[in-house]
């Protein structure tokens, strides 16, 4: 994924920072507590694609 890329996408929700998850291939936003996929290296940025995190895996990101 393009480092510039990165710096200039936010969450489409609430306009947030987002983390990058290399291992898992997904953009992760802490505060909506949601995973973006990212396939064939494209950022997939829509709430009805994104995965719902549990609290335990937003805290264990923190940690």
């Amino acid at each position: 994924m393009d480092a510039r890329l990165l710096e200039i996408l936010v969450c489409p929700l609430c306009k947030g920072p987002l983390d990058h998850l290399k291992d898992k291939q997904e953009l992760v936003c802490k505060g909506d507590r949601l995973a973006f996929p990212i396939r064939d290296g494209i950022p997939v940025m829509l709430d009805e694609e994104a995965r719902a995190m549990s609290a335990e895996e937003v805290d264990a990101l923190r940690a």
